[in-house]
């Protein structure tokens, strides 16, 4: 399978100043998909405009033909399943089946607290990732759908006509542990992976492969766990938090190299960050565009 080129366009600008362009440009210049992040604010952009996921991608959608769409990734720090699975039903129909569902446990970062309540443990995070993919699941495959768990609740959750894509629009489960990886291997359609964050102040490449080797053989193992053919599910790398953080974009001779060197470990699928100046994804706008044209047929 050829290696996919996909790019992240971070919510920080007005559609109408700058936002909009962004996501025509990515579909002119052949991006497999084009993802957003799903947070109500992140890191370093916290104090600065910030716009939600779900209406960013719809507008996407609207302006765009053949680019997949996409969150990187939604979490059930603020998400509830059933009204998510009315959003992301609505927003398949909107966009002709073009959405791909990047789904992860969260973290401890602002959408942790934005609702008034104490961060989860990891415990519990994990607790509740185990409960939100698998509900999320069927209430994107079923008409009509009552459930009870510790942490949701849905009480005969209607999603008529359900998704545009059959039987549910695709999942790209991020997961570096052993229960998260296990729900990958049960209900994603792809593993997504930054690397090992241990590594990404201190670390070496050759580090990160090989964490990232270990990672990938883990899924191998979840998946032979429950009989899944490991080719069945895509291998997605979320670039710049490995230690070669930007380094990949300065030129196309380095994101080759950069990329072929993960390919090697089965990875189908390559992500990008849309240049931000002043910002840790900030890079050369014209490399950046030379990589989305030319790299996919060095790499072949």
């Amino acid at each position: 399978m050829s290696l996919r080129l996909s790019t992240v366009i971070l919510p920080y600008r007005r559609w109408h100043e700058g936002g909009r362009s962004a996501w025509v440009r990515a579909e002119q210049l052949g991006f497999h998909t084009a993802y957003t992040y799903d947070h109500l604010s992140w890191r370093s952009f916290r104090d600065g405009p910030w716009f939600g996921a779900l209406p960013t991608l719809t507008a996407a959608a609207a302006v765009t033909d053949s680019l997949r769409l996409g969150t990187l990734v939604t979490s059930p720090n603020f998400r509830h399943p059933v009204t998510l699975a009315k959003e992301l039903i609505s927003l398949d129909d909107i966009s002709g089946g073009r959405v791909t569902l990047g789904v992860g446990a969260g973290g401890t970062g602002f959408d942790a607290t934005a609702l008034g309540q104490e961060p989860w443990t990891p415990r519990e995070r994990a607790n509740r990732f185990a409960e939100f993919v698998p509900l999320l699941d069927q209430l994107l495959t079923e008409d009509s759908v009552s459930y009870e768990g510790d942490y949701y609740s849905a009480h005969e959750a209607r999603n008529i006509p359900g998704c545009v894509q059959r039987p549910r629009l695709p999942f790209a489960v991020a997961a570096t542990g052993p229960r998260g990886l296990k729900l990958a291997a049960r209900h994603g359609q792809a593993w997504v992976t930054t690397g090992d964050p241990k590594l990404y102040e201190n670390g070496t490449s050759e580090q990160s492969i090989q964490a990232i080797r270990g990672q990938a053989e883990k899924l191998a193992d979840a998946c032979a766990a429950i009989g899944r053919d490991l080719t069945t599910i895509d291998k997605v790398l979320l670039t710049g938090f490995t230690p070669d953080r930007s380094r990949p974009l300065q030129s196309l001779d380095a994101f080759v190299d950069f990329a072929g060197r993960h390919r090697e470990l089965g990875f189908t699928e390559i992500v990008i960050h849309w240049p931000i100046p002043d910002s840790d994804f900030a890079a050369d706008q014209k490399v950046f565009e030379q990589i989305a044209l030319e790299a996919a047929a060095q790499l072949g």
